[in-house]
């Protein structure tokens, strides 16, 4: 069981957690926050968190030129190899634990690990790179994790709406597909919440389905 009140991350496959205190019981889910390298992801988990975030941040190296794609991010001098994690609460009794994700492939075996126990997920897309946030939308597709796409609003970036987004991704029908600006806090918290509602409608859907 996860204790509201910690800062560390939840171990296991634990997506939730109760504490009852009086009439009142507390919840925290798990989501995963993941997309290309050089999305954001840990900036919006810095933005959002209302603890001093966890990072697992390294420096990009002269070696990793060959294998760390950063055409279009050639100011990022760093790289999270393992995640990030923050906590945010969204509103009494209901808190979310955030778990970032690494972007690069060679990282790509940790998302199982991370991905145990997940409501769901935010997929940080970023227009000048559409393509980077293709593996993370497959990942959570095959698996059957709900997940919205947020496109990261940067400067110079061209702006696409949703619905050339969605075609561009090749999105499951109802998918969302919203704007944000992972520097945010507002911005990111809006996101989460509508991720928090959508996820909710799936497993419900689903719960429904499987007992009728």
């Amino acid at each position: 069981m996860v204790s509201e009140h910690s800062d560390e991350p939840p171990d296991g496959e634990t997506a939730q957690a109760e504490r009852t205190e009086g009439e009142t019981t507390d919840l925290a889910l798990k989501i995963l926050i993941a997309g290309g390298f050089g999305v954001g992801k840990t900036t919006l988990v810095g933005a959002v968190s209302d603890i001093r975030p966890l990072r697992t941040e390294e420096l990009l190296t002269r070696a990793g030129q060959f294998v760390d794609d950063t055409d279009g991010v050639d100011h990022k001098a760093t790289t999270t190899v393992a995640m990030d994690f923050g906590r945010i609460t969204i509103r009494s009794g209901l808190s979310l634990y955030l778990f970032g994700t690494p972007g690069q492939d060679r990282f790509w075996f940790l998302w199982d690990e991370l991905s145990q126990g997940a409501l769901g997920a935010v997929v940080l897309a970023d227009t000048r790179r559409l393509e980077g946030c293709f593996p993370a939308v497959d990942y959570f597709e095959r698996r059957r994790i709900p997940f919205l796409v947020a496109v990261n609003c940067f400067a110079g970036a061209r702006t696409y709406d949703a619905d050339d987004v969605s075609r561009a991704l090749d999105l499951d029908h109802g998918t969302p597909v919203v704007l944000c600006d992972a520097r945010d806090r507002e911005s990111g918290k809006d996101v989460l919440i509508r991720l928090v509602e959508y996820a909710g409608r799936v497993h419900t859907a689903r719960l429904l389905d499987s007992v009728s």
